[in-house]
């Protein structure tokens, strides 16, 4: 199987596994028993806080272990949106779900919530934030790299803004960190979410930045752990393998996000070197060095998906998390894409086991498969799908 589906999950690091293993079956012991057995997995969860937390250049105590992104991201906007009962909420149009329904839920609560637009690219313009901002506006989310199209917002320059209004600026970076340099202190970022199995951790476990002197109200109350703001017996071997990965990926940054960028520029090359009729999407140079998204006129991208999965090529049509919701892609609605463009549309994301051969195997079957679809599209008259070769 050819796998380039990595924005939606990854594999699995060997490192990340063997440092589980232990906490499931000798280590078993509970956090916050006193007992040896229950010391060495606490020695554990901490020694994971202190690696998630280094990867984005916080304090240990400012990391909040979670379930995941959708978590994390609920917290934020929950748990700040609690303290300002009624005020304004301001996120763009282009969220992830698990942004869109905790604001959609907010708002039929009485906050109001308004959507920054974005551009072609997927860029929201910082002259609309200011203008959208009120003496009302008590929190601002915006995603830090779209997990369709992959374009990277000015997260340092929102900031500033937010600060310079006294608001709460929270940031859904599950796509960013792990591929990019995250820094919360020079981003100026009050909230920040990540989540483990987007950078070859194990999936259900997370967290959520929570910069020192921020207030948010728990979600889960119970016996008081993760700082009294998430109480329940701690999930271990998942903590520390989220802290393995953390410590494995920001010890290979630099050299992984040369070979990504590599291969992402080699994709995008021969794609639209080799093909017709196909369009590259989002921003050309604030992206996910990971993300290859394309429109290819007159292809179903579902019947795409499914053929390349017949040729063990795994890839999407966009976010894995709303397959079962069954509606268009409000990320590329949102950018202006015709029905007819988004349902065109593919996304490529690359990660640290794809190789060239992969990269150069998956164009030559795209390049089939597409001819093939073509061949029966309704849309054959419209356009030119001559080859280039």
């Amino acid at each position: 199987m050819i796998y380039l589906d990595n924005a939606a999950s990854t594999r699995i690091h060997d490192d990340v596994l063997n440092s589980m293993l232990p906490y499931l079956k000798e280590q078993y012991g509970n956090p916050s028993s006193i007992h040896r057995q229950g010391r060495l997995t606490r020695k554990a969860v901490n020694k994971a806080r202190k690696q998630i937390a280094s990867i984005i250049n916080a304090d240990p105590a400012e990391v909040l272990i979670t379930s995941g992104g959708t978590e994390s991201n609920n917290t934020a906007l929950n748990g700040i949106a609690s303290r300002f009962p009624s005020s304004h909420i301001i996120t763009t149009s282009i969220e992830h779900d698990a942004v869109l329904e905790p604001c959609k839920k907010l708002n039929s609560k009485g906050f109001k919530v308004d959507y920054l637009p974005v551009d072609k690219f997927g860029m929201i313009k910082l002259s609309d934030l200011k203008d959208i901002i009120s003496e009302k506006t008590s929190l601002v989310s915006v995603m830090f790299g779209n997990n369709e199209v992959g374009t990277i917002q000015p997260i340092q320059e929102i900031g500033k803004i937010c600060h310079e209004n006294q608001i709460v600026f929270h940031t859904d970076a599950v796509q960013a960190v792990g591929k990019i340099p995250v820094d919360v202190k020079e981003l100026g970022v009050d909230l920040l979410s990540i989540s483990s199995h987007k950078l070859h951790g194990p999936k259900g476990i997370g967290a959520l930045y929570i910069k020192d002197g921020v207030k948010v109200d728990p979600m889960i109350l119970g016996g008081g752990q993760e700082f009294r703001l998430r109480s329940g017996t701690e999930n271990v071997a998942n903590i520390v393998g989220f802290g393995q990965a953390c410590e494995i990926v920001q010890n290979h940054l630099n050299k992984n996000m040369s070979f990504i960028k590599k291969l992402q520029s080699q994709l995008i090359k021969k794609v639209l070197d080799e093909i017709p009729e196909v369009t590259f999407n989002g921003h050309v140079e604030s992206r996910l060095d990971n993300n290859a998204h394309f429109t290819f006129l007159g292809v179903n991208g579902e019947d795409l998906i499914i053929k390349l999965d017949e040729y063990g090529i795994a890839a999407s049509t966009g976010s894995a998390c709303s397959v079962n919701t069954q509606k268009e892609s409000h990320v590329l609605k949102s950018m202006g894409f015709s029905l007819e463009q988004i349902t065109g549309s593919l996304r490529l994301t690359v990660g640290i086991f794809n190789t060239e051969n992969e990269i150069n195997e998956t164009v030559e079957i795209l390049k089939k498969i597409i001819e093939e679809l073509r061949a029966v599209s309704p849309f054959k008259e419209k356009y030119s799908f001559e080859s280039k070769n």
